[in-house]
């Protein structure tokens, strides 16, 4: 696999940065060629992309997220093989430093595997730069979820997540508050609109 490398600071405060990005079904407002992401539960999601000409769907699986340092992931299904981790540090009060670091499996040969990567690469700065822009001219996130999803409890099928430890495969939610069951969750999923949680309740994607 080939890595790719991006850090860009943003003048909002980390809580607002980490939460925007924890809405994955707003990725599309700022990420070029994504053209959709279908949430299906708390560590899984569907994508559909457009790049270069190109449509691409596939999966992903989060195999580590701890609220405000970092969220990791990996792909599950389709003809992309990637994983990554995008993690947070607060700068002061008002100001966070997002890096986003990814390995990725370019096809083809090894002329136009550089030429893939290099566009990678030049497409996830363009595309921080835009996430910059959307949380500094809303400065308030579109949502939050601040549940816990280890690396131990992942679906076995792909090693460890790249920036964090190989305790072997799988996640667990460990939102903050009462637990509810998942016909509540689901119920709550399908009904509660997208806004930051009170302090008295779970974290919502």
């Amino acid at each position: 696999m080939s890595k790719v490398e991006q850090t860009i600071d943003v003048d909002v405060p980390l809580r607002n940065a980490y939460d925007q990005w924890t809405q994955f079904e707003d990725f599309p407002r700022f990420m070029e060629g994504v053209e959709d992401v279908r949430q299906i539960d708390d560590r899984h999601c569907h994508w559909r992309t457009s790049v270069a000409g190109v449509r691409q769907e596939f999966d992903t699986e989060i195999v580590d997220q701890l609220p405000d340092q970092h969220i990791a992931w990996r792909t599950t299904g389709g003809d992309v093989r990637q994983k990554g981790v995008v993690s947070f540090q607060p700068l002061d009060e008002g100001h966070t430093r997002v890096r986003l670091t990814m390995d990725v499996e370019p096809d083809g040969m090894a002329q136009k595997a550089a030429e893939a990567m290099g566009m990678l690469d030049r497409q996830i700065k363009a595309d921080l730069k835009r996430f910059k822009g959307f949380i500094e001219h809303r400065a308030d996130a579109t949502g939050g979820w601040r549940g816990r999803i280890r690396p131990e409890d992942a679906d076995t099928g792909a090693g460890a997540p790249l920036g964090s430890p190989d305790k072997g495969p799988d996640t667990m939610r460990e939102p903050p508050g009462p637990v509810a069951t998942p016909e509540q969750a689901r119920r709550a999923r399908r009904t509660r609109p997208w806004r930051l949680p009170s302090e008295n309740e779970p974290g919502t994607r």
